[in-house]
């Protein structure tokens, strides 16, 4: 299946080479080191060991550098590996940027314009790079940064020189952005939470691989996905997802890097995200398993130059 780039996007990731767009980094992929233990805990007796020996099989054989994190309220459990690991973000940071115009919004007592709302449809859905470019220009740093900190996303660092998809990010906090959105807090809205769950509610059929695969029908599905080869650590290929129903309330970040192929990266992702929800959701899984073909990376467009 065509893992679709759409409008301009597609054209520009396709005509221009990530050595045009990065600063150019010409050492070898190094091998990916000794993948540490998968660490649970869990309120629910039995859970916490189940899950840590079923992702721990799922990353067997592997190649690769994988970074998992599981949140789940319903049951207290929390799983990590690699939870502080830092990776180019690619287009999963479209979720902060969102985050961001609607925490800024809010501080400045204002809704959306329809602009914005446009570009933030089609940055999130179809994961439009022209349109997070604009988006990223418009809030600027300071206030990107200033989201960053309300957040406790203390070790992400903004990619500079517009190249938003080289973002510095890890589990630990992307997991704290999703916790934010799927529940009450001070420094996002409900109605911002809910137009952010809406959009990743409403991602395009072939970008909601990753972290949806193995998924029963009785659990609602919001997933952004980020995709990305450079010259070192070859393919980026990472996925955000919540999911509520059945009784849970759950969050899976999954970051990869040193994937030899996009799709490799993909299988990785769901190996895991299948063992996660049929340890938490027991039922019989009615979700597709994409496996999209490779593209170029879709998340190093710099903010286009003024006027």
């Amino acid at each position: 299946m065509t893992h679709r780039i759409p409008g301009r996007t597609g054209t520009l990731a396709l005509a221009v080479s990530a050595a045009l767009l990065v600063p150019a980094v010409t050492a070898a992929t190094p091998a990916a080191a000794a993948t540490p233990a998968v660490t649970c805990t869990s309120g629910k007796a039995g859970l916490a060991a189940k899950l840590k020996k079923d992702i721990t099989t799922a990353l067997q054989n592997r190649k690769g550098t994988v970074a998992v994190g599981l949140y789940d309220r319903s049951t207290r459990t929390t799983c990590t590996l690699r939870a502080t690991s830092a990776y180019d973000s690619a287009s999963t940071v479209k979720v902060t940027v969102l985050a961001t115009l609607l925490w800024d919004a809010r501080k400045h007592n204002r809704y959306l314009t329809t602009t914005e709302q446009s570009l933030a449809t089609a940055m999130i859905t179809r994961s439009d790079n022209d349109a997070t470019s604009r988006l990223w220009k418009q809030l600027g740093l300071t206030k990107i940064k200033g989201f960053l900190s309300a957040a406790g996303m203390t070790k992400t660092v903004p990619g500079a020189g517009g190249y938003w998809g080289l973002t510095r990010e890890n589990v630990t906090d992307e997991q704290k952005l999703l916790k934010l959105v799927t529940a009450r807090n001070s420094v996002l809205s409900d109605n911002s939470r809910a137009y952010i769950l809406k959009l990743m509610g409403k991602v395009v059929t072939d970008q909601r691989w990753g972290t949806p695969a193995g998924a029963p029908s009785t659990v609602a599905v919001h997933v952004k996905n980020g995709w990305l080869q450079r010259s070192t650590h070859g393919w980026r290929v990472h996925s955000l997802g919540t999911f509520n129903g059945a009784g849970h309330d759950y969050m899976i970040s999954v970051l990869t890097q040193d994937n030899s192929t996009m799709g490799y990266g993909v299988t990785t992702i769901q190996n895991v995200a299948k063992a996660i929800h049929k340890d938490l959701v027991p039922t019989k899984s009615t979700s597709r398993l994409y496996a999209p073909t490779d593209r170029p990376g879709e998340a190093l467009v710099p903010v286009p130059p003024q006027g």
